[in-house]
C-alpha cells in the first residue's frame, strides 16, 4: 500500500509539473478587481496591465542578465502560486496615515534555473520582482531588461536628465511618448497621463545592493525601458564633494547568488489626487529590522544656509560662529522646533574632525542641549564616507542628532550601498539622516526609519540662483516626486515676490509665490524633517505668521486630498491627534476654490486661516488671518491669487 501511496504521489506532481509546463499564461487580479495582469511565459516572460478593461501596458518585457544568462527567455515554469495578502501596517514614521492598509494578490512563478518571478497586485498597482537561488556564491548583473510599452501615445511627466552623475533636481515636464528617442533618459519616477484621467507612475522600491532604475524612451514606439548606471571601477576626486565614476565595468551589479531583487513599479490611480496617498512604493520596501524605533523623533528644523546666516538686531558678526548658532537655538527653542541644522562650513573642507575657528562646539552643543533644541550637521558625502566611524563617534560624543549628507549625485551600486551603510552606522547611534545631492532614498525610508527626508527635488534653493522654483513647478512636486516619498524642498520664505518682482539673489534670497503658498507647502508637501529656511530675524518679524508655522506638525496620522490636478492647483487636509490642517496651492492661475470640511468629526473647531491678501497679485507677502468656527458641514469659498495659497489649522 505504502508503494502504491508513493507511485499515485509521484504521478501527481508529474502531471501537475507537466500543467505548469504547459500553461503559458496567467492572470492576476488587485483585490478590488479594478487592476488585471495577464503574464505570459511562451519564449519570454511578458505582461500586460488593464485597468477598468482600458489596456495600460501591452506586451511589456522582463529578463535579467546573470552572469551573461538571460533569466526571463524561453523560461520553463515548474510551478505557480497564487495567494492574497491582508494586513495593516503601521508606519514608525507617519508620513501620511498612522494605519496603512497591505492588501494584495500575489503570483509567484517558480522557473527551471533556480530563480522566480512575482508578481503582486495591489489597488494601488502593480509591482513584479525577480528572485534567485543560485549556486554561485557571488554573481554579475549584465543587465536587466524592463521594457513598459504602453498601449497609446500617452503624454508623460519626464524628468529628463543629462547624465547619470546628477542631484536628480528636475523639472517633470509633459512630453508625448512618440517624441522621447533613445537618447534622452529620465530618473523616477515618470508619470504617464493615460488621456482617461487616470495616471499611471513608473518607480522602483526595496534598492538594495543594486543600481537605481533609471528610464529611456523608445521613439517612435510609446515605451519606456530600463536603464541603469554601470559598476564603477575607477573614480576621481575633483573637489570636497565630488567623486566621479572614470572608468565603468560592462556589468551593473556584483552581488549574491541567492537574493531578492527591486521592486518594479507600475502605479495606477484613477484620479490626480490619488497620486498623493498612493502608497505602493512605501509597502514594497522592506520593513525595518530596527528593535528599538523610540529615538526617532520627527519635527521642524531651522536651517542656516538658503538665508545665508542673515540675522540682525544683534551686537555680534552674523556668521558660521557660536554666538550665530546660539541665536537660531534660541529662537528654536522660543517655537518648540526640535533641531537647528549647522550646514556647510562648520568644519574645515575634507576633515569633520576640524572645526572652523570661530565655532565651539562644545560650548553651542551644551547650550543648545540646556535650551532642548538638538543639532543636525551637515556633511559632504566623501569626507564622511572617508571618515565615518571617527567621525559619527565624535557626533555622539557631541551629543548630535542627526545628519544632512550632500553631494552623492550617484545611484549606481556603489552608492546605494552607501546609503545603506549612512543609515546603519547612524542608527547605531541614535542619529537622523538628511540625504542629499540624490532621489533614490526617498525608496529606502521604511528599511531605515532613521532616513528621516531626501531630497533629489528642484527645490527652493534654486532660487537662490533662478527662476526654476516657480508656482507651476511646486504644484507639480506633489503629483511626481512626492510619489517616491518624502521630499526636502526646504519652504518657508517670508520675502515672497510675484512674477515681476522675483529675482534671484543669493546673500537676500526670496521666493516665487505668495506668503499662502509657502504656508500651504506645511501641509501639502511630505517631509517628516521639515525645514524653516528663512532666517530667524525674519521670522520673528512675523508673529502671526509663526503661529502657524510653530504649530504645524511633520507626520501625519490621515490625509485627504480634497481637490487637485497635476501641475495646476492641489488642496489637502491632514489630521495629527485631534488637529487638522489644510493647504492650498495653485499655478500663476488666480483661482476659486471650496473648501468642505465633512472630513471633521461630529462637533465645532475653530478655523485659523491664512489667505492671500487683496493685493497679494502686486505684494506677494499679502496675506489675511482670519478666525472662524466650522463643523463638517461647512463649506468654504477661498480665492488663491496667481502662484497663491491659502492654510489653516483646524482646533477645538
Amino acid at each position: 500500500m505504502r508503494t502504491l501511496a508513493c507511485l499515485l504521489l509521484v504521478a501527481a506532481v508529474l502531471v501537475s509539473n507537466e500543467k505548469a509546463n504547459a500553461q503559458s499564461s496567467y492572470d492576476l487580479r488587485s483585490p478590488d478587481n479594478r487592476i488585471e495582469v495577464r503574464i505570459r511565459t511562451s519564449g519570454q516572460i511578458r505582461y500586460d496591465v488593464v485597468v477598468q478593461t482600458m489596456p495600460i501596458l501591452e506586451n511589456s518585457t522582463v529578463s535579467l542578465d546573470i552572469d551573461h544568462k538571460k533569466l526571463g527567455i524561453d523560461p520553463k515554469v515548474i510551478d505557480a502560486k497564487q495567494s492574497s495578502h491582508d494586513q495593516v501596517v503601521e508606519p514608525i514614521v507617519r508620513q501620511k496615515f498612522a494605519k496603512i492598509r497591505d492588501h494584495y494578490n500575489e503570483l509567484r512563478l517558480n522557473l527551471d534555473g533556480g530563480y522566480s518571478v512575482v508578481f503582486r497586485a495591489y489597488n494601488e498597482g502593480v509591482g513584479y520582482r525577480f528572485e534567485t537561488s543560485l549556486p554561485q556564491k557571488e554573481v554579475k548583473i549584465y543587465g536587466e531588461e524592463a521594457n513598459f510599452r504602453f498601449a497609446s501615445n500617452f503624454v508623460v511627466y519626464y524628468p529628463q536628465e543629462d547624465s547619470f552623475y546628477s542631484h536628480n533636481e528636475r523639472k517633470y515636464l509633459p512630453q508625448p511618448l512618440s517624441e522621447i528617442s533613445s537618447q534622452f533618459f529620465a530618473s523616477l519616477p515618470a508619470v504617464v497621463d493615460t488621456s482617461e484621467g487616470g495616471k499611471v507612475v513608473i518607480a522602483e522600491s526595496d534598492v538594495e545592493d543594486y543600481p537605481g532604475l533609471w528610464l529611456r524612451g523608445a521613439a517612435p514606439s510609446f515605451a519606456l525601458s530600463a536603464t541603469f548606471p554601470p559598476y564603477p571601477i575607477k573614480e576621481a576626486q575633483t573637489s570636497d564633494r565630488d567623486y566621479k565614476p572614470t572608468e565603468n565595468a560592462d556589468y551593473i551589479a556584483v552581488t549574491s547568488g541567492t537574493r531578492t531583487y527591486p521592486w518594479r513599479i507600475i502605479g495606477v490611480v484613477d484620479h490626480d489626487g490619488d497620486l498623493l496617498t498612493n502608497e505602493i512604493v512605501y509597502l514594497l520596501e522592506r520593513p525595518s529590522q530596527f528593535r528599538d524605533t523610540s529615538w526617532i523623533k520627527p519635527g521642524k528644523v531651522a536651517w542656516d544656509w538658503w538665508n545665508d546666516w542673515n540675522i540682525d538686531g544683534v551686537d555680534f558678526h552674523a556668521g558660521i560662529n557660536t554666538k550665530t548658532y546660539e541665536y537660531y537655538v534660541d529662537f528654536a527653542s522660543k517655537y518648540s522646533i526640535p533641531y537647528i541644522i549647522l550646514d556647510d562650513g562648520w568644519y574645515k573642507l575634507g576633515n569633520l574632525l576640524e572645526v572652523t575657528p570661530d565655532l565651539n562646539m562644545n560650548e553651542l552643543t551644551a547650550y543648545a542641549k540646556q535650551k532642548n533644541v538638538g543639532l543636525i550637521l551637515w556633511a559632504s558625502w566623501k569626507t564622511l564616507d572617508d571618515q565615518l566611524i571617527p567621525a559619527l563617534d565624535q557626533f555622539q560624543k557631541w551629543g548630535i542628532k542627526g545628519i544632512k549628507v550632500d553631494f552623492m549625485q550617484r545611484s549606481d551600486q556603489i552608492m546605494m550601498n552607501y546609503f545603506a551603510k549612512v543609515c546603519r552606522e547612524a542608527a547605531k547611534r541614535h542619529m537622523l539622516v538628511d540625504f542629499h545631492g540624490a532621489q533614490k532614498p526617498a525608496t529606502m525610508m521604511r528599511t531605515w526609519p532613521n532616513l528621516i527626508n531626501t531630497e533629489g527635488v528642484r527645490g527652493m534653493e534654486w532660487s537662490k540662483w533662478s527662476w526654476e522654483s516657480e508656482p507651476k513647478h511646486n504644484v507639480t512636486l506633489p503629483f511626481t516626486r512626492m510619489f517616491l516619498g518624502p521630499m526636502d524642498y526646504t519652504p518657508g520664505a517670508m520675502r515672497n515676490a510675484t512674477k515681476s518682482t522675483f529675482a534671484p539673489i543669493a546673500r537676500q534670497p526670496m521666493a516665487m509665490g505668495t506668503r499662502c503658498h509657502q504656508l500651504a507647502m506645511y501641509v501639502v508637501y511630505d517631509a517628516p524633517l521639515q525645514m524653516l529656511s528663512d532666517s530667524p530675524s525674519n521670522y520673528l518679524r512675523e508673529p502671526e505668521t509663526m503661529e502657524f508655522i510653530g504649530a504645524v506638525t511633520t507626520t501625519w496620522d490621515d490625509t485627504r486630498v480634497l481637490d487637485a490636478r497635476i501641475a495646476e492647483y492641489v488642496l489637502v487636509a491632514r489630521q495629527n491627534g485631534r488637529d487638522w490642517y489644510v493647504g492650498a496651492m495653485t499655478d500663476w492661475d488666480p483661482r476659486d476654490m471650496e473648501v468642505n470640511f465633512s472630513f471633521l468629526p461630529d462637533g465645532n473647531f475653530i478655523l485659523d486661516a491664512y489667505q492671500d491678501g487683496v493685493n497679494a497679485d502686486r505684494n506677494a507677502s499679502d496675506y489675511k488671518k482670519t478666525t472662524t468656527q466650522v463643523n463638517r458641514s461647512t463649506k468654504l469659498k477661498i480665492h488663491l491669487a496667481p502662484g497663491g495659497g491659502w492654510a489653516a489649522r483646524i482646533h477645538q
